[in-house]
């Protein structure tokens, strides 16, 4: 007679804010959540983790209006090996809308971010653009940050 099979047990524990980081560094596909009233969406972007900061591009549209009047979002990365072998990290934090065109700390902001972008796509707002309708920028901060991770025993 057949032994049945052992079913694979599952561990889950908190990361690290050095796991979390590295997980936010590593990946460049995120989702960014918001809500306006009582309504919340959530959308897949990219973008850059540096210095405490996520960068990205979007397009204008209904979530820039809702974003300049309620800045708050969470932002999720997951990393999904298999059903039980799994990482990720939300981040709670304000969305800043550079636009090069402020104070002195605008621009500086917006020159980061452009720059960071570019690593990522070195023709973002430049002529042969892939994505030519993602036209403005954002930044958020990472006020707080948490990740958990599940492993196959």
């Amino acid at each position: 007679m057949k032994k049945p099979k052992k079913q694979a047990t599952s561990t889950v524990r908190e990361l690290t804010g050095a796991e979390c980081d590295a997980l936010l560094e590593r990946n460049h596909v995120g989702r960014i959540a918001f809500t306006f009233h009582d309504r919340v969406d959530i959308e897949p972007v990219h973008y850059v983790y540096a210095k405490g900061w996520l960068h990205g591009r979007t397009s204008p549209g209904t979530k820039l209006s809702t974003l300049r009047h309620h800045p708050w979002v969470a932002f999720e990365v997951d990393e999904i090996e298999g059903l039980y072998d799994w990482r990720s990290v939300i981040v709670h934090g304000v969305v800043n809308l550079p636009d090069g065109n402020g104070s002195p700390s605008d621009q500086e902001a917006y020159e980061s971010t452009l720059g960071l972008i570019r690593n990522l796509v070195p023709l973002a707002l430049a002529a042969g653009d892939p994505t030519p309708e993602r036209q403005v920028l954002f930044r958020i901060h990472v006020d707080e940050k948490t990740g958990r991770a599940a492993t196959t025993d």
